[in-house]
């Protein structure tokens, strides 16, 4: 477990005004927003449509691709895109890539009715989190890379901030989105998600003219230490030739990061690390597949939605994120994952209570206020965690690794949510509560590990 040096709050709070800080803002805003668009806005789009709770819940499959994007990590570090590389940098090069997969995505879907092909819109939408899932590689790495490996105190800042920076882009996009729909749908289009996406699409320009003054580090150093483990594993092949270097690249480019996760922490520490990862969010993934469905069944509107759990929700998760930065640097991030674990099972229970009072708009702001005060918490913690666990050598693929595992147990098992509900023959009050349940295994595991740790 880390050693926490204690210091005044106002010495803690001044780590927020070093300005890598708002270049981590930004790269949070730029990987948030695309869950907009296959989070909040599909969903609602095909709810409005007359699809099922089930198709729509099944139709969140794609964000298993989130959960897997660790397996091409590795050639994100390594591989150049052409032309961009040398303009603005490896990194940056791939997100404007992806980025550019994105917008064309959001033209299609602008031209395609979901009742008529809804495999056209599913599968658009699986480019969409593809683009957004590779982009994530990237951000994250060029995050942590703002940061000097032995800068702890700042690493949890950057986290905080790359927190705030990340739930910007989600609920403020999110805004954009349904404020958008309503008054497309008020002028009496009949195509009004359609047109939203093509406003969405707008978000996308800005969001890239804004990565321009993101200033990219030279990776000299983890380029250096990347060609020392293929030289190590060519010598031990016993000849130098094209076969062999391509053996070594491939090598050491998939098995360096496993290797050095597993020899950092030791095999039975890093079974635990990887538990706890995966069933850290699952309750709070249930909770979140559902919970738009759950506001329109309920009797909000489009217009509630987006001033109570986007616009309200947006201040409030930029509030207690900066205050959650603040709380696991003071503390530890070890305490403060057990303290969010706490806050996001018990902020479940207010859903419960407003699905079994019935429509009620300050039960609903309440509910939303403490369910973002402890994803705000939990996402910060959790996000300083990981990023303390990574090998310099390996930021993006150790990173995107950790990540996609986490994101595994929230979106592949998530999936499953609207079948839930229906099983539950729509009794919406019990769902909240095995939601609230989820986060024990997770906490338990994170117990048994507490000790034994190896953060930066």
């Amino acid at each position: 477990m880390e050693i926490v040096k204690k210091q005044t709050l106002s010495e803690t709070f001044s780590v927020y005004f070093d300005k890598r800080m708002s270049r981590i803002l930004l790269l949070g805003i730029i990987s948030g927003f695309p869950w907009v668009l296959i989070g909040s806005s599909l969903s609602l789009w095909l709810k409005e449509d007359g699809l099922s709770r089930s198709t729509i819940g099944w139709a969140g499959l794609i964000f298993g691709v989130y959960a897997f994007n660790y397996l091409w990590a590795p050639i994100i570090d390594r591989i150049r895109i052409p032309w961009l590389t040398s303009k603005i940098g490896h990194r940056r090069g791939w997100i404007v890539t992806m980025q550019f997969i994105i917008l064309i995505s959001l033209l299609l879907w602008s031209v395609v009715d979901p009742t008529a092909n809804l495999a056209a819109v599913v599968t658009i939408g699986l480019i969409i989190a593809i683009a957004s899932a590779t982009q994530d590689i990237t951000v994250d790495a060029l995050r942590i890379e703002q940061i000097g490996k032995d800068e702890g105190k700042s690493m949890q800042a950057g986290a905080a901030m790359a927190v705030v920076g990340w739930w910007t882009g989600y609920k403020l996009g999110g805004v954009i989105a349904l404020n958008a729909a309503e008054y497309f749908q008020k002028m009496g289009l009949d195509n009004y998600w359609q047109i939203t996406f093509l406003v969405l699409g707008v978000v996308v320009i800005a969001c890239n003219i804004g990565l321009m003054f993101v200033h990219e580090p030279q990776p000299l150093e983890r380029q250096e230490s990347q060609k020392k483990t293929d030289q190590m594993i060519e010598q031990k092949l016993g000849t130098s030739n094209v076969a062999t270097k391509s053996i070594a690249w491939v090598s050491g480019t998939i098995g360096g990061p496993i290797i050095s996760f597993f020899k950092k922490n030791g095999f039975k520490i890093a079974i635990g690390i990887l538990g706890f990862v995966f069933l850290f969010k699952i309750g709070e993934a249930f909770l979140g597949r559902m919970s738009i469905i759950f506001y329109k069944e309920i009797g909000f509107s489009k217009g509630d939605i987006a001033l109570y759990s986007k616009g309200l929700g947006w201040i409030t998760t930029v509030v207690f994120t900066l205050l959650g930065g603040l709380f696991a640097i003071r503390s530890g991030v070890i305490k403060a994952m057990f303290v969010s674990g706490i806050l996001m099972a018990s902020t479940n229970l207010l859903f419960s209570l407003l699905a079994w009072s019935g429509k009620s708009e300050w039960l609903f702001a309440v509910a939303v206020i403490f369910d973002d005060i402890a994803a705000a918490f939990a996402t910060v913690a959790f996000v300083a965690f990981i990023s303390m666990l990574v090998d310099r050598t390996y930021t993006a693929t150790q990173y995107a690794l950790l990540a996609s595992i986490g994101t595994a147990g929230r979106t592949t098992l998530a999936a499953s949510s609207g079948a839930m509900v229906d099983w539950l023959n729509g009794d919406w009050g019990i769902f909240f509560v095995i939601t609230a349940i989820m986060v024990i295994p997770s906490l338990i595991c994170l117990w048994f590990i507490r000790n034994k740790l190896r953060l930066q």
